[in-house]
């Protein structure tokens, strides 16, 4: 196979756009589920986002002058988070995704990252092999929760937007859960005014980029994770991520009123700590 993996462009946002939607519609019918994104328009506005935003590593697949698959690796931190990777439904089973996937890792590597994350449909079990195969470890089983608002407050936790002031602290909070930052992550939310903290006994002890697929949050213990998530007007895209292992909150957010509509996996390679704290990650990782 005469395949050619090239950077990504914006001009190639609508075919990626396509792609990417058939195929996460395709494998998530094929399991009974409702792909992740509603629409090509809603996929072609994710690839044009990915491929302009000068923090994520692009690489495109062409075969015979048509492009057939892309992925991403996202630096806008020292851990890099892979996806979303996407090959064109025809083209499937053929070592277009390995390819694609060896060649974030390969970027990952002249970067020196220190770890590389991903999430995964734990219903594609093809998907979960390929990592597997490439090194990459299981780390965690997560729920994805979608629901209407809770509408609450935490005793003791003040939850507010986020300032530029407060991103040393999130960093600093991200460094002790997670063994690094994610500041560029914060940075962004920052910009785009989605970014909020929660407060206890005077200082930060939580974070969320958003409350939504695509954004993560931080927080020194469930309770604080729980002002957050009661906080929200709305749980952007599928939902949230939360940590199986955390069945405290995962019970929380059940009994108020919020429904699994299915299953991640987290899997890691390199750098990787037990989180010394609560979490919920975003869907690159």
């Amino acid at each position: 196979m005469d395949l050619l993996l090239r950077p990504g462009t914006r001009s190639d946002a609508a075919d990626c756009g396509r792609i990417c939607f058939e195929a996460f519609d395709r494998i998530a019918r094929e399991h009974g589920f409702t792909g992740d994104l509603p629409d090509v328009e809603t996929a072609t506005g994710l690839m044009d986002m990915l491929l302009s935003h000068p923090g994520f590593y692009s690489v495109t697949a062409e075969l015979d002058g048509r492009i057939v698959g892309s992925n991403f690796l996202d630096e806008r931190s020292r851990v890099v988070g892979v996806g979303p990777v996407t090959v064109d439904p025809d083209c499937q089973n053929a070592g277009v995704g390995r390819r694609l996937m060896e060649d974030v890792m390969r970027r990952a590597e002249e970067r020196q990252a220190p770890g590389i994350r991903l999430l995964q449909a734990a219903y594609h079990c093809r998907s979960f092999a390929l990592y597997a195969s490439l090194g990459f470890e299981f780390r965690e089983t997560l729920a994805c929760l979608q629901g209407p608002p809770i509408g609450r407050t935490v005793p003791g936790h003040t939850v507010r937007p986020a300032t530029d002031a407060d991103l040393a602290s999130c960093n600093e909070l991200c460094r002790r859960v997670h063994g690094a930052d994610r500041g560029g992550e914060v940075t962004d939310a920052l910009k785009q005014g989605t970014a909020r903290v929660v407060e206890h006994d005077g200082r930060v002890t939580g974070y969320a980029t958003d409350l939504a697929y695509f954004a993560h949050a931080v927080g020194e213990t469930t309770e604080d994770l729980k002002a957050l998530i009661a906080s929200a007007t709305a749980f952007g895209g599928p939902g949230i991520l939360v940590p199986a292992g955390d069945t405290a909150l995962l019970r929380w957010c059940l009994r108020h009123g919020l429904k699994v509509t299915q299953l991640a996996t987290l899997m890691t390679i390199g750098l990787y700590n037990d989180p010394a704290g609560a979490y919920l990650p975003s869907i690159l990782y």
